[in-house]
């Protein structure tokens, strides 16, 4: 029986579900009534979100290996049918030290995350393009747009994950103008997570084409009347 509320019977993938504004999100989506499988690498951290937001379906899978990750496509197929949603919250900062100070453990960290949005929008695209009302939801940084030395990995790596996303988008337009890639720019996404969370939500009551490739900044006082 489908669930109720606003996204009954859509089916929502969160990647990165285990840290703040994962357990934010699938609360919410599931609030609404969408069924959330959430993904990450640590099964521990997953059962503790299981706990806390009840009804939610938790997957271990390393997204950064693309066959992983169409295992999981595969599963989540049989089970639940095909994804509605992608909400992509992978990430984390890494940085200092200028330009000659960015190291090559940080990009790897960095690129790794690129690499997961990078395979779950591959394995998934067909899915999204199929569904009434696909949804791919990312965060992305104001360092994009004002890169600084200390943050050149960071900012590099979240340029290619903005262009990518950007690139889904256009996709979308030519083969599912009821598809929407979403792009939300924050400075840092600590405090934002609840708003972030409605944002995602409202998506499929939003016009598609008024949000596809928009990059949508996050802050509290647009959040507000």
């Amino acid at each position: 029986m489908e669930a109720s509320g606003p996204l009954g019977g859509k089916v929502v993938l969160v990647a990165g579900a285990t840290s703040a504004s994962g357990e934010a999100v699938s609360r919410a989506l599931v609030a609404a009534g969408a069924t959330v499988l959430a993904v990450g690498t640590r099964p521990e951290a997953l059962d503790t979100l299981a706990l806390a937001v009840p009804g939610v379906d938790t997957r271990v899978c390393d997204l950064a290996d693309r066959s992983a990750v169409a295992e999981l496509a595969m599963r989540i197929h049989l089970k639940f049918g095909n994804v509605d949603g992608l909400v992509h919250l992978v990430g984390g900062w890494r940085g200092g030290g200028g330009i000659a100070g960015q190291t090559d453990d940080d990009w790897e960290f960095l690129e790794r995350s690129f690499t997961t949005l990078r395979n779950t929008t591959r394995v998934l695209y067909d899915d999204l393009v199929a569904s009434p009302a696909g949804r791919l939801a990312v965060v992305s940084s104001t360092a994009v747009d004002k890169p600084y030395a200390g943050g050149a990995n960071y900012a590099a790596a979240k340029a290619a994950a903005d262009a990518w996303t950007r690139a889904v988008a256009q996709g979308f337009a030519k083969e599912a103008p009821s598809a929407a890639a979403a792009i939300f720019v924050v400075k840092s996404l600590s405090g934002l997570e609840e708003q972030l969370a409605q944002w995602v939500v409202a998506l499929w009551s939003a016009e598609a084409t008024a949000i596809n490739g928009v990059r949508q900044p996050l802050e509290p006082a647009r959040m507000e009347g």
